[in-house]
């Protein structure tokens, strides 16, 4: 069984930052790529950014050069640096482990930007 926990989530003011982190446990092998996704209200989950085992990252445009994506392999653990905040990344933000085995999902983080 694999455990998903996330944490880092909370309100924001525009042009602020927060890091979002995501740690698995359990018993399995590496996961091969790790993700972030978003929804907001009223939209489709959309991916944010992911890494793949190797360290190739790939990112949404809307977030290029402001967020940042990073895996710690011996914790298990994914981040995401998210600066220069804006109101339409506002939504609820959920990371996502690949195994071989299959897909786990965290239960999710809100993060809020507003002034």
């Amino acid at each position: 069984q694999v455990q998903i926990v996330e944490s880092g989530g909370g309100l924001v003011q525009p042009g602020g930052s927060l890091r979002l982190s995501c740690a698995a446990s359990g018993s399995f092998i590496n996961p091969y790529l790790m993700g972030w996704y978003r929804q907001a209200p009223g939209k489709q989950r959309e991916l944010v950014a992911q890494i793949f085992s190797g360290g190739i990252t790939n990112y949404a445009d809307s977030v290029k050069g402001r967020f940042t994506i990073s895996r710690d392999n011996a914790k298990n653990t994914v981040y995401l640096q998210m600066n220069s905040l804006k109101p339409e990344d506002t939504a609820v933000y959920s990371c996502r482990f690949s195994f071989a085995r299959g897909d786990y999902w965290g239960q999710g983080t809100q993060v809020t930007v507003s002034s």
